[in-house]
């Protein structure tokens, strides 16, 4: 077992702390940075639509595994993003000006959202969630003259700083350049007050109350910042796709946001990571169970919902910690060796005793 000496204050906020952390986390950034000479691009494009689909992930991190507010409707805030840049775009703003503007309009709407719903918790706060994203898509597809309603919208092509990104491989480096400071920058926020301040809220709203911290502003806040991440993915997601329609934001769509984060594993960045991995390669593996399916269940509408549903039921019933939250457990195993106890990760079912009061 690795023991760590700590010698300065800063050791106790260090990103990886622990020397095959680095080393993991090096050669995972290592590969990415290599992938356009090792990959074609048909796989480069679904790599990159991968580390949009972490960043929209971290967003619902945020205010979901961190806070502790379910949100059913975060497809929205893709929705919102895509479209926004696109409109801007296609009226001759350039790309930085228009990620700028469209990341800080998300975030507003997002506050809107969460000053509405800050008085709300669990049932309640989905339902509310889920209509918002309702809302929002039905708002996209009547509004013809802004969005082209059902008909769909074109992207207009990639431009940064007017040079033209055509190729696979700009797109690709344009993705992993948000995802970078996405992660960087939620990494840093749960070290600051506001990141503290949404832990608490999440463990204990009474505690957090009692500690002074303004739990209101504190959701108005979490819903903030998750909204503006993912309405960055939209932006990115936008040149994915290259053309966009209201039904691909839809109930579908949280459902596969909401499923990355908790098989991933709530309350951790790399969980929201991990997820992203396993939704990006579902539609394989979906399309590879309608083959060996009898045709009368194979071709069913539904399936990939039910599919969706029931992941999401197996790993809350059986590994409430998700994908990351099993590599924790691996990773303890092999470094307590031979003195690992199965009894160390045993679900507690004791509870604040201020969670009686709500």
């Amino acid at each position: 077992m690795q023991v760590l000496f700590k010698t300065r204050y800063e050791d106790d906020i260090r990103f990886l702390p622990k020397t095959g952390e680095k080393i993991r986390v090096g050669l995972v950034v290592a590969f990415l940075l290599a992938a356009p000479l090792l990959l074609q691009d048909y796989y480069l494009g679904e790599l990159g639509l991968l580390l949009v689909y972490a960043i929209a992930g971290i967003g619902l991190m945020i205010l979901t595994g961190h806070t502790g507010q379910v949100s059913f409707g975060h497809a929205a805030f893709l929705g919102i993003g895509a479209y926004c840049h696109a409109i801007l775009m296609s009226h001759g703003v350039p790309f930085s000006l228009s990620v700028v503007l469209t990341t800080a309009l998300s975030g507003l709407i997002g506050m809107a959202l969460g000053r509405s719903a800050s008085k709300m918790h669990g049932f309640y706060l989905a339902i509310a969630t889920l209509a918002f994203l309702m809302l929002v898509e039905t708002l996209l597809g009547e509004w013809e003259s802004m969005t082209g309603g059902y008909g769909g919208l074109a992207v207009p092509g990639l431009k940064v700083f007017g040079i033209s990104l055509a190729s696979a491989w700009q797109q690709y480096y344009l993705d992993l350049f948000f995802t970078f400071v996405v992660v960087l920058g939620a990494a840093n926020l749960f070290r600051t007050p506001t990141g503290r301040s949404f832990l608490a809220v999440r463990d204990s709203e009474l505690s957090a109350r009692c500690l002074g911290v303004n739990v209101e502003w504190a959701k108005i806040q979490a819903f903030g910042i998750s909204a503006a991440i993912t309405g960055l993915a939209g932006v990115l997601l936008a040149h994915h796709l290259a053309y966009l329609a209201p039904d691909v934001f839809s109930v579908l769509e949280s459902l596969k946001l909401m499923l990355m984060i908790v098989v991933g594993g709530l309350g951790s960045i790399p969980g929201a990571i991990f997820g992203a991995i396993l939704v990006s390669l579902l539609p394989v593996a979906l399309s590879f169970l309608k083959d060996v399916l009898p045709p009368a269940l194979g071709q069913q509408a539904g399936l990939e919902p039910l599919l969706f549903g029931l992941i999401i039921v197996i790993f809350i019933v059986f590994e409430p910690q998700g994908i990351y939250g099993r590599w924790m457990k691996l990773r303890f195993f092999f470094e307590t060796f031979p003195y690992y106890r199965k009894s160390s990760f045993v679900r507690q079912k004791s509870y604040l005793k201020t969670e009686r009061m709500r």
